[in-house]
C-alpha cells in the first residue's frame, strides 16, 4: 500500500460490514436452528437444520462465500490487499445488488413469503445501509 495515499474509509467500512455479515452466516451454520430463527431465515430452514439436512448449510455457505468475496473486493480497492480484477465494475455491481435487494425486500413486508415482515424490514434496511456505504465508497474512490 502506498503510504502517501489516504485509505478510503468507506471502502474499509464496506469491507468490514461484508465481513461481519459473512461471519454471522458462518454462525448460523455453526449454531444451527436457533441462529436461523434468530436472524429470520424462516422456520423451514431452521427445521431442516434441526433435522440434519445439508441444504441450509450449502445455501448459507454460498451466501458466506459471496459476502467474503465482496469484502475482499472492498479491501482490494482500499489498497489493503492485492489488487483484484475488475474492481470498480465489481464494486458497482455489489452496490447495485444491495440497493435492489433492499428495495425489493420492502415489497415483501406486505407478503412475507415464508419469512416475517420484521425480517423483510430489517434485512432490507441493512441492505440499503450497506448499499449507501458502498455508494459512498465508490463516490470517494477516485479522490483517494
Amino acid at each position: 500500500m502506498d503510504v502517501s495515499r489516504q485509505v478510503n474509509r468507506y471502502l474499509v467500512l464496506s469491507g468490514l460490514l461484508n465481513t461481519i455479515a459473512a461471519i454471522l452466516h458462518l454462525g448460523c451454520i455453526y449454531f444451527g436452528a436457533s441462529w436461523y430463527r434468530l436472524f429470520g431465515a424462516g422456520e423451514e430452514m431452521a427445521l431442516m437444520a434441526e433435522q440434519g439436512s445439508n441444504y441450509p448449510t450449502i445455501i448459507t455457505f454460498a451466501i458466506f462465500s459471496v459476502l467474503f468475496i465482496w469484502a475482499l473486493y472492498c479491501f482490494s480497492a482500499a489498497g489493503l490487499i492485492k489488487k483484484l480484477p475488475f474492481t470498480k465494475f465489481v464494486l458497482v455491481l455489489i452496490t447495485s445488488i444491495y440497493f435492489i435487494r433492499g428495495f425489493i425486500g420492502f415489497i415483501f413486508i406486505f407478503m412475507p413469503i415464508g419469512r416475517s415482515s420484521e425480517f423483510w424490514f430489517w434485512s432490507s434496511f441493512i441492505c440499503i445501509t450497506f448499499g449507501v456505504c458502498h455508494a459512498l465508497a465508490l463516490k470517494t474512490m477516485d479522490k483517494h
